[in-house]
């Protein structure tokens, strides 16, 4: 355990499973205190293992193991009342909000004639909407406390084009810009806004379901596979590789770090 985030209290997004649960559970070994939202239920099209409540409780867990307070709502990220509500409440209770982790999101993949407006639709609501929500849900808390760090979390696609994910691209790359935008006007406030960048990475989003899906999609069109390759010989990367950068952007010594894109791609950007 450290104190790279000691005292503070960090609300993070889609934080039953996968990257939600590494980031909440990393910022908890560093001393922050934690709220974890999803929305533990079947997710639109997606053809991976939705969260569940058993999930998010088993995160809750994970964070109290390490003597940190973590308080838990199930919310559709898509709901900005109802999220306000629970984050609200438990600020209240914890007493302050420093860190934001907007990392809720799904992927539907598909050749972009067989992407349909119902999926389209969903991808933009839950991954765009959703994370404005969180950061309106959360900001305010942010400027009360005096300054804080947002951290959106996009995807390579959101620095490269992906193909066979046209309305998932769309909206990483929305998200990125959301990042510098909300970064300009929050800096007045002392508050930090900065966008990460994975690559895969093995989480229910990157499992063989999404592989099969993917793979089919590819043989339409092959020419594209070598798109998603790494430049470090890597096939796949770990929640907690994604968490390290988290915490670094949640911590102080990105204290001037501000409107950027950080990636722990393996180099896939640029290969």
């Amino acid at each position: 355990m450290g104190n790279r985030v000691a005292g503070k209290v960090a609300l993070v997004t889609g934080a039953a499973h996968g990257q939600g649960r590494a980031h909440a559970v990393r910022l908890a070994d560093e001393g922050a205190d934690v709220i974890v939202v999803d929305v533990c239920a079947p997710l639109p099209g997606v053809v991976y293992d939705s969260a569940t409540p058993e999930e998010l409780a088993e995160t809750v867990t994970q964070v109290e193991k390490l003597d940190r307070r973590a308080i838990s709502g199930i919310v559709d990220v898509r709901d900005l009342d109802k999220l306000k509500h629970i984050v609200d409440d438990a600020v209240a209770r914890l007493g302050r909000l420093d860190i934001v982790v907007a990392n809720a999101g799904i992927c539907l993949p598909a050749p972009w004639d067989q992407q349909t407006p119902q999926m389209y639709d969903d991808v933009m609501s839950i991954n765009v909407t959703g994370t404005w929500n969180t950061v309106m849900a959360g900001a305010p808390h942010l400027v009360t406390a005096g300054g804080g760090s947002v951290i959106l979390i996009s995807s390579a696609a959101g620095l490269k084009v992906q193909p066979f994910m046209v309305p998932y691209t769309t909206s990483k790359f929305a998200v990125r810009g959301m990042a510098k935008a909300f970064a300009a006007e929050l800096a007045k406030y002392g508050i930090r806004v900065n966008s990460v960048h994975p690559t895969g990475v093995n989480t229910p989003m990157g499992a063989a379901s999404m592989g099969q899906k993917l793979g089919a999609a590819i043989a339409s069109y092959d020419r594209l596979a070598p798109m998603f390759m790494n430049m470090l010989p890597v096939e796949i990367t770990q929640p907690e590789d994604v968490a390290d950068t988290v915490l670094f952007l949640a911590s102080d010594e990105s204290k001037y770090v501000t409107a950027h894109e950080l990636a722990p791609d393996a180099g896939v950007t640029e290969f």
